[in-house]
């Protein structure tokens, strides 16, 4: 299952989740790995970055914090900027 969690001019972000994570709840010492991860698209650039496990953990304990702060676009996209370099994928339309 795929959730687009945020969209903007610049950024759009999904959350996916494998149908094994939907039948069965997470364990809490079990990590996304096994259930999923992010895709972050930067429109700009045309390229895409898809992170897991430990990683989307930390991403979400990242927004999460960002979140309490009520932050503007331009603050989300700034955060989402950061994780741009990571990117190698260039981004296909099908």
């Amino acid at each position: 299952m795929q959730t687009m969690i945020y969209d903007s001019d610049a950024f759009s972000v999904f959350q996916l989740e494998w149908a094994d994570a939907i039948a069965e709840p997470k364990a809490e010492s079990l990590g996304d790995a096994q259930h999923g991860g992010f895709e972050i698209v930067d429109k700009f650039a045309r390229k895409e970055i898809f992170i897991e496990g430990l990683v989307a953990d930390g991403f979400r304990l990242r927004v999460q914090s960002l979140m309490a702060g009520s932050p503007t676009t331009d603050d989300i996209d700034d955060f989402l900027d950061g994780f741009s370099a990571l990117s190698r994928q260039n981004l296909h339309a099908h």
